[in-house]
């Protein structure tokens, strides 16, 4: 029977914070004297750099601002976007690892860990140091105040590895998580978007790591994703390297090759780059300048906006090469949106701002400090499940399609990409072989049509189901994913209620890379992939046709004439061949022709069936 917990003992007067654990910064905010505010630490602006630095001498870490600080000094001591790695396994993550100056293993579960002064340290436990941070700095602008409950923001293409190891990090962090909501939802909640009768939304949110657009709409207090998109590798720090690039052509003939290489100089050069960035989006020219006192190196160029523009014009171009494909997984065009929301430090790039707004042909909101937009929706949502009168029915969607490997390796959907959550979906599966006790389930994710193309996710086994005739079992498994986008699946078989159940955590998850791969390969390859798996249930369905036959055959022969027995031989006998045939027209042609073959057995047995129900009856008996 289905139940609701009731907090209503439990830290119930307590608000509940927002956090916004970004790749870049963090930080907190919390509902009070009636509208979302960031909590600011010593008249700061809230922000925690998400960044640690890790002593030689082995003192405690360093989390945040000073960080940056240390970067110069100590570049091989330092941790920057960390939250990249959450979820995933050391082979996803292969092109990334030069980013972190430590050496990285795969731990006993397949996750990635950072050899870190002598010490292992897996992306949750450097994450958890991060959330502490700002978890003590947001309670120490409340007063000392100890707040432990906390909704945490995601991004939208977070699969269920990366957003558990969000909650894991939570956990050592000492908060208890009771809600995650993806990032551009929170950033709609911030605007009051909410508060509409109905309309439609597109987020457009570009980080300093990632860009994603997610298009939502508002129909009587429900609060709906109907699609997402975006590129993984695309935000504020690729902005910097066009800078870098310059810079680095410009000194090619100062520079030797080890100091090109050299951690401090990149670092360097990169820091400068964002500043001039930064500058760049308040005046129409800035000054690039770097200066290396050990290398008796200084650097000055001059920056013009346009110059900027120019270069950067192509990396804006694929932010709306991403909203098409959200607005067309939506079913919708420019003219269908009605408000505009800019999420992230990159969107006060003029030109970024300008394109957004002629492309939707709207001016876009950006009154909300876009680095503070998602903390502020957090807290609103914490606001509300504190017991807020704010009314409003979040629903987030799947960002990839969730299945079943059946027999023959295809893929049975049960839950479609796109499909709002919180969800659930059952289907009803069978045995395929006679007398079998058990079926094994490999939960898998991903549009294409074979498992093999896809991204297994877990596997179960179902055992101590009744032996009976292949096809007489009745299986239902059933999908369902709760409101933090956490997957379970559960396989009942239906005459004894023997139930098998799998909480979908893998131990490294899908990469934000692997959907858009993804996504992509299941488009191109549409029509390869629907033949592959046409050929597929087509053998499985002709060996169980050939198998049923056999089984009959002797008993009814007798029955049969010469020339049926010969073609149902022939087909039996292409039958078999079929195995090593993967022309879609050409086993479809095996199939139907045993089918047509065995058409007069099918006629014997049904009439020794028929004689046998009515053996021993009278004749009105038997009509009845």
């Amino acid at each position: 029977m289905p139940f609701i917990e009731l907090n209503v003992l439990n830290n119930a007067a307590d608000p509940i914070l927002g956090i916004d654990l970004g790749t870049t910064n963090s930080l907190a905010a919390i509902w009070r004297d009636g509208r979302p505010q960031v909590l600011r630490h010593e008249g700061n602006d809230g922000r925690v750099p998400s960044a640690l630095y890790f002593p030689e001498n082995g003192d405690k870490p360093i989390v945040g601002q000073k960080v940056r600080e240390q970067a110069l000094v100590d570049p091989r001591g330092t941790v920057f976007s960390i939250k990249r790695f959450m979820g995933r396994g050391l082979a996803d993550m292969e092109g990334e690892l030069s980013s972190v100056q430590f050496p990285a293993k795969e731990g006993e579960h397949g996750l990635i860990q950072f050899d870190i002064r002598g010490r292992l340290y897996t992306p949750q436990e450097l994450s958890a140091l991060i959330l502490m941070r700002v978890h003590d700095l947001a309670c120490n602008a409340l007063g000392g105040q100890h707040l432990n409950r906390a909704v945490i923001t995601v991004p939208a293409y977070f699969d269920d590895s990366q957003r558990q190891a969000t909650r894991d990090a939570a956990r050592l962090a000492g908060l208890q998580v009771e809600r995650i909501i993806n990032e551009p939802t929170a950033a709609s909640l911030a605007y009051g978007l909410d508060q509409k009768k109905e309309g439609t939304i597109a987020v457009y949110d570009l980080g300093g790591g990632t860009f994603d657009v997610s298009i939502l709409s508002i129909e009587d207090g429900v609060f709906r994703v109907l699609s997402t998109s975006g590129d993984t590798h695309l935000g504020g720090d690729d902005f910097d390297r066009l800078l870098v690039g310059l810079a680095l052509e410009d000194l090619r003939s100062k520079v030797d090759a080890e100091t090109a290489r050299d951690p401090a100089f990149l670092q360097a050069l990169r820091l400068a780059a964002e500043r001039t960035k930064m500058e760049l989006s308040s005046r129409l020219e800035a000054e690039y300048h770097l200066v290396v006192p050990e290398s008796d190196l200084r650097y000055h160029r001059e920056i013009r906006r346009s110059e900027f523009d120019a270069l950067a014009g192509p990396l804006v171009e694929r932010t709306l090469d991403a909203c098409r494909r959200a607005m067309s997984d939506a079913g919708l065009e420019a003219k269908d949106i009605d408000e505009v929301v800019l999420v992230g430090g990159s969107t006060r790039i003029p030109l970024v701002r300008q394109t957004v707004e002629e492309f939707f042909g709207r001016k876009p909101h950006s009154e909300l400090n876009p680095d503070e937009v998602v903390a502020l929706g957090a807290a609103v949502q914490g606001h509300i499940l504190a017991g807020g009168t704010r009314d409003i029915l979040l629903m987030d969607v799947v960002s990839l399609s969730l299945g079943l490997e059946t027999v023959g390796g295809g893929v049975d959907k049960v839950i479609l990409r796109n499909s709002p959550i919180p969800c659930q979906a059952t289907e009803t599966y069978t045995t395929n072989v006679d007398n079998q006790t058990g079926i094994e389930f490999n939960v898998v994710q991903g549009e294409r049509e074979l498992a093999g193309d896809c991204r297994s996710l877990g596997k179960f086994e179902l055992e101590g189901i009744p032996p009976m005739p292949a096809g007489m079992a009745r299986v239902a498994a059933r999908f369902q994913i709760d409101a933090n986008g956490m997957l379970s699946v559960t396989a009942k078989e239906q005459s004894t209620g023997t139930t098998a159940k799998i909480d979908v955590e893998p131990m490294h998850g899908l990469t934000d890379d692997e959907v858009e791969t993804m996504l992509k390969a299941s488009y191109d390859n549409a029509q390869d992939d629907f033949d592959r798996r046409r050929v597929a249930d087509l053998k499985v369905e002709i060996d169980r046709m050939a198998r049923a036959t056999r089984a009959h055959l002797d008993e009814a022969r007798p029955k049969l004439d010469p020339e049926t027995l010969e073609d149902i031989d022939e087909a039996l006998t292409a039958a078999d061949a079929a195995a090593s045939v993967n022309d879609p027209d050409a086993i479809q042609k095996v199939r139907d022709e045993l089918e047509r073959a065995t058409l007069p057995l099918a006629a014997v047995l049904m009439d020794e069936v028929a004689k046998q129900a009515v053996a021993g009856k009278t004749l009105e008996e038997a009509s009845e």
